[in-house]
C-alpha cells in the first residue's frame, strides 16, 4: 500500500518538475559532437579573400566560357529566327497532344487577361476598360498569316505596351503556346466538312448561333443609336485616354510606338510604300478605322482597327488631333473652284456656306 502511495505521487510529481524545465535557458555551451559541420573552410558569400588581387571570394567564371547547357547556340529554338535572322515558319519542336495542353494551360494562364479565352482579344482586362491598348484578335488575317517564330518573339521580347514574358515563360511552354495559339487560330476557322469528321451536331449548334445572333440584333435596336452627339476637343481627349492612345502616340513630339500627334494635321506625310499623303481629315479617320490601308514610314503595322468607335467619338479625335497641329490646314477639295466663283462675281450656295459654319461652330472648345 505504501509502494502504490510512492509510484502515484511520483506519476504526478515527475511530470510537474520535467514541465517546469522547460524554457529555462542553458549557460552551457551547445552539444557539437562533429564540431567540421560548423567550421568549415570555404568562403562565405561576399567574403574578402586577400589570396587574390581584386580580393574578392566569388570569382567570375572564366572568360570565353559557357556554363554547361547554357550554350543556346539553336538560334531556331531559343529565338525563333533563322541563321539570316528571318522569324522560323514553324515550330522546332515536335509537336504532341502533352505539349499541346500544356501550351493551353500556360496560355490560360498568362495570355487571357487580354486575348481572352478564345483568343479574340476580349480578356477580362480589355472588355472592362482599364485603358489599355485593345489587344488583338488572334483570328485576323494578319496573325493567321505570321510565321510561328513571329509569335514566339512578341512573347519573348514583347510588343507595343506587352511586356516581354521572358522571365515567367521557359523556352519550350512558349513554343508551347504558340502551338496552341495556331490550334485556336483553327477552331475558329475551321470548315464544315471539317468539323463533319467529329461527333459534332452541327445542326444545333447552327441554331445557337442564329439565337446568338438574333439576340444580339435585339439588343442592338434595344441600345440607343448615336444621332452625332458632341463633337468636341474635350471629348476627342476622353476618347484617347479611354483607348490609352498615348501609350503609342505622344503629343509633344517626342518617337515613340506611332507618329507623334504634334503638327500631324497639314503635314505631308512619308508611307512605307515610298508615296506621300497629306494628313487631312480623310487621312485620320482611315487611320482610325483602317490603319493597314497607309503605313507610315518608319513604323510598323501594328496598330488595330477602332472601327468600333461612334461617328461622334472618331470626329472628336480628329478634332483632338487637329488642335495639336500649329501647320495651316490642308486645302479641302472644291475650295478652289469656289474662290473662282466667288471671284467670277457668282453667288455661292448660301445653304451650303451656312451648314459649314455651323458645323465649325460645333467643334470649339466652351
Amino acid at each position: 500500500m505504501k509502494a502504490t502511495k510512492c509510484l502515484f505521487f511520483a506519476a504526478v510529481a515527475l511530470p510537474m518538475v520535467l514541465a517546469s524545465c522547460r524554457g529555462q535557458i542553458s549557460e552551457k555551451p551547445p552539444v557539437h559532437p562533429n564540431m567540421n559541420m560548423d567550421q568549415q573552410e570555404r568562403f562565405e558569400p561576399q567574403e574578402r579573400n586577400e589570396f587574390f588581387d581584386d580580393n574578392r571570394a566569388m570569382r567570375q567564371p572564366v572568360e570565353g566560357t559557357i556554363a554547361r547547357g547554357n550554350l543556346k547556340a539553336d538560334k531556331a529554338y531559343y529565338q525563333g529566327i533563322n541563321e539570316d535572322s528571318s522569324y522560323v515558319n514553324e515550330i522546332p519542336a515536335e509537336l504532341t497532344r502533352s505539349f499541346l495542353y500544356r501550351g493551353k494551360d500556360r496560355y490560360e494562364v498568362f495570355c487571357t487577361p487580354c486575348h481572352g479565352i478564345a483568343g479574340d482579344g476580349q480578356g477580362i482586362i480589355m472588355t472592362n476598360n482599364y485603358g489599355f491598348v485593345p489587344a488583338p484578335s488572334f483570328h485576323i488575317d494578319r496573325l493567321r498569316n505570321e510565321s510561328d517564330g513571329y509569335i514566339y518573339s512578341t512573347i519573348a521580347n514583347g510588343i507595343r505596351n506587352m511586356p516581354s514574358y521572358a522571365q515567367q515563360i521557359p523556352v519550350k511552354d512558349r513554343w508551347a503556346i504558340v502551338a496552341y495559339v495556331r490550334a485556336l487560330q483553327q477552331s475558329q476557322n475551321a470548315t464544315e466538312e471539317e468539323i463533319r469528321r467529329y461527333d459534332v451536331d452541327i445542326s444545333s449548334m447552327q441554331e445557337e448561333y442564329q439565337q446568338q445572333q438574333a439576340a444580339l440584333a435585339e439588343a442592338e435596336e434595344a441600345a440607343p443609336q448615336d444621332e452625332g452627339g458632341e463633337v468636341s476637343v474635350e471629348r476627342g481627349k476622353a476618347v484617347s485616354s479611354e483607348n490609352a492612345c498615348g501609350a503609342c502616340h505622344s503629343t509633344d513630339g517626342s518617337k515613340t510606338v506611332g507618329p507623334t500627334w504634334q503638327n500631324l494635321y497639314g503635314s505631308e506625310r512619308p508611307l512605307d510604300d515610298g508615296s506621300t499623303v497629306t494628313a487631312d481629315e480623310e487621312y485620320l479617320r482611315e487611320s482610325i478605322v483602317e490603319p493597314s490601308a497607309k503605313i507610315a514610314e518608319g513604323f510598323p503595322p501594328s496598330m488595330v482597327p477602332y472601327d468600333h468607335l461612334s461617328d461622334s467619338d472618331i470626329n472628336s479625335l480628329i478634332e483632338y488631333i487637329k488642335s495639336l497641329s500649329d501647320l495651316d490646314p490642308p486645302e479641302e477639295e472644291g475650295s478652289e473652284s469656289d474662290e473662282e466663283s466667288a471671284s467670277a462675281g457668282e453667288p455661292a450656295d448660301t445653304t451650303i456656306t451656312a451648314q459649314a459654319t455651323t458645323q465649325k461652330k460645333s467643334f470649339l472648345v466652351p
